[in-house]
This record gives structure tokens, C-alpha cells and sequence, in this order.
């Protein structure tokens, strides 16, 4: 038996989880049940495309509020979270490289919120970067790695926490060589 790593829909979780209280309080039978989960695991939920690079741009300003930052750079956390979400999601639908999409998109974060900040445009890169970041880490699959664990379920627990730090991880390298290339090309057109 194989662990499916992957996105988790929230969605989906939420109506399984009202079914399943609908059937403990005696709403439903067993038959009834069972035909709710078998809808709703054929239904397709997915959101339209301007809906997510909305959220992912709204998912990257709200750890800006807790950084009281200027508002200019919540304004840019907001576009390169956007940027950095649009880079992961078609460099994963051209690469079949595990984790490199993540990894794409943690560099376009680094070498826009550096740029910024590199040109005077922004404050703080740092903020920028962390904030910009909120819709590639996989807070979920940590989540339920934890929550697998606890359940005694320790293999597909592993698996996934395993699976998250990579995930982070090519993040976090793609970020270093995001920043990194962008402060090589500033020094040399400044220098």
C-alpha cells in the first residue's frame, strides 16, 4: 500500500465531516452514508483561476500584518506571492521533477522581494519573502503528518512530515539562490 502525498481539499474534508456527524446523530443510514462519500469523492472541486491567484496574493499579506509593515511592502508581498504561486504551479505542470516546482517558486519569491529591496523600492526583503511564501508551504501535509502520527498511522505519518521538509527545503534553496543571483547581478551593474 502506497502513501498519496499530494493536496489535501479542504472541502472535500469538511463535507466527509459533515456526513459523518449527520450519520452519528442518526440523520442518515449506513446506505446513505455511504453514497455521500461515494459523491463526494467523484466530485471534482477546484476553484477558477482568478479566485486562486486572488487567495494566494490575500495568503501573502496577511503575515505582513503581523509585521506591521509598511504598506508599501505589504502592496509587493502581495504581487510576489502572487508571482512566486503562478511560478510553482507551471513549472509543475512542465516538470516531472518532484519538489523542483516548489523550489521554482521559493526563487522567483527570493530574486523579486531582493530586487525590490535591492532597488529601493521596498523596506524589507525578509518580510516580503516570508510573507510571499504562505501559499507554497505545506502547512496542511504538516499538519496531517502530525495528526497521522497521533493516530498511531506512523508510516504514512512519516512519510508525510518527510515529504513536507523536502518540500521546504527546495523552498528554502530556491529562495538562497533567488536572493543570491539577484545581489551577484545588483553588485556587478552597481559596481
Amino acid at each position: 500500500m502506497k502513501v498519496r502525498l499530494g493536496d489535501w481539499n479542504l472541502q472535500k474534508v469538511d463535507e466527509i465531516n459533515t456526513v459523518s456527524r449527520e450519520f452519528v446523530a442518526g440523520e442518515i443510514t449506513v446506505a446513505e452514508l455511504k453514497a455521500a462519500i461515494e459523491k463526494i469523492d467523484r466530485k471534482v472541486i477546484d476553484f477558477n483561476w482568478p479566485l486562486k491567484i486572488l487567495g494566494a496574493g490575500f495568503v501573502s499579506v496577511a503575515p505582513m500584518l503581523l509585521f506591521k509593515a509598511t504598506w508599501v511592502d505589504l502592496g509587493y508581498a502581495f504581487f510576489v506571492g502572487i508571482f512566486g504561486y503562478l511560478a510553482a504551479v507551471f513549472s509543475g505542470a512542465h516538470v516531472k521533477t518532484p519538489y523542483v516546482s516548489a523550489g521554482f517558486g521559493g526563487f522567483v519569491v527570493g530574486l523579486l522581494a531582493a530586487a525590490l529591496q535591492l532597488s529601493g523600492l521596498a523596506t524589507s526583503a525578509g518580510n516580503i519573502i516570508v510573507s510571499a511564501l504562505m501559499p507554497l508551504v505545506p502547512g496542511v501535509a504538516i499538519t496531517n503528518s502530525f495528526r497521522e502520527i497521533i493516530d498511531r498511522n506512523t508510516i504514512s505519518g512519516v512519510v508525510r512530515a518527510v515529504d513536507a521538509v523536502i518540500i521546504a527545503g527546495s523552498i528554502g534553496a530556491g529562495v538562497v539562490i533567488g536572493t543570491s543571483l539577484i545581489q551577484i547581478l545588483f553588485s556587478q551593474i552597481g559596481g
